[in-house]
């Protein structure tokens, strides 16, 4: 599907289909949208496109941050790689996750509000960041909302600090890093997560399900067929890491470990291969 016709909350409830196959998605869809009810006003009074409101940016921004925190809602630093914390309806129900998965609830709760909220695929700590939501409106300074610190907004020195964390102190914001994250890459985030989260543990099948997720979203991504490739392997799907070491050879026939490739493809060519198990 085209970026703007994939909805985040539905593609992260789907990952999460994944570990529960019962999983009633719509139903969990109208529980998150039902949790930013108190922010919908009469259509009179809603703001953004629909309505008015003479609130300043930042009063709704923290009207939406209040009612998140109010609901319970906070960063997961006691467990933060527990596998729940990048599923939906764990989140939901434990009120707690991490970066990625509160910034999917809290952008749900402003649209509720009338907010124009994404996130943003920030190095080390998914943001979300909140413009006018309307043509109409004053043109106003976007605001960065941090839902994993109970949805604080970030000046231009805690956004450079949180930066300088996980790259060094010689970082400098750029605008390029406050650039809105499509729903394609928020979802292969929150599934890289996962692949990595279920890697460590050595639960090989279940990263395995995760990147051929990311796979699914960006197929001729040459890193992620290289990864799920490695991890086919792993598993015994050989004819799965076969096709993807070929894929990568189109891809990127010039690539410095195309003679490794080939000779992984020599060996699962091999007659005896078919027999492992």
């Amino acid at each position: 599907m085209p970026d703007d016709e994939i909805d985040v909350a539905l593609g992260a409830a789907l990952v999460a289909r994944d570990t529960y196959d019962t999983l009633d998605v719509p139903a969990l869809l109208a529980e998150l949208s039902e949790l930013g009810s108190p922010l919908a006003g009469p259509p009179g009074e809603r703001s953004g496109a629909e309505g008015s409101d003479d609130r300043s940016l930042r009063e709704r921004v923290t009207a939406v941050s209040e009612l998140f925190t109010s609901l319970g809602f906070h960063g997961n630093t006691e467990d933060y790689y527990d596998p729940k914390n990048s599923l939906l309806p764990d989140v939901l129900a434990r009120r707690t996750g991490i970066p990625i998965t509160l910034s999917i609830v809290w952008c749900a709760l402003a649209k509720r509000g009338g907010l124009l909220a994404r996130g943003i695929a920030f190095p080390g700590h998914f943001l979300v960041r909140v413009d006018a939501s309307a043509a109409s409106e004053p043109a106003r300074t976007p605001l960065l909302v941090d839902p994993f610190h109970g949805g604080r907004i970030l000046d231009e020195e805690a956004a450079t600090a949180l930066l300088r964390r996980a790259l060094g102190e010689g970082a400098e914001l750029h605008p390029s890093l406050l650039t809105p994250a499509s729903a394609r890459v928020t979802l292969v985030r929150l599934l890289t997560n996962l692949e990595a989260i279920y890697g460590k543990r050595g639960e090989h099948a279940r990263a395995f399900i995760a990147i051929d997720r990311i796979v699914t979203l960006v197929p001729d991504s040459a890193r992620m067929l290289r990864e799920r490739a490695a991890l086919a392997l792993r598993i015994g799907a050989f004819e799965v890491a076969r096709a993807d070491f070929a894929r990568v050879l189109v891809l990127e026939p010039q690539a410095p470990d195309v003679p490794d490739i080939e000779a992984r493809l020599a060996k699962l060519a091999a007659p005896s291969k078919t027999t492992l198990h």
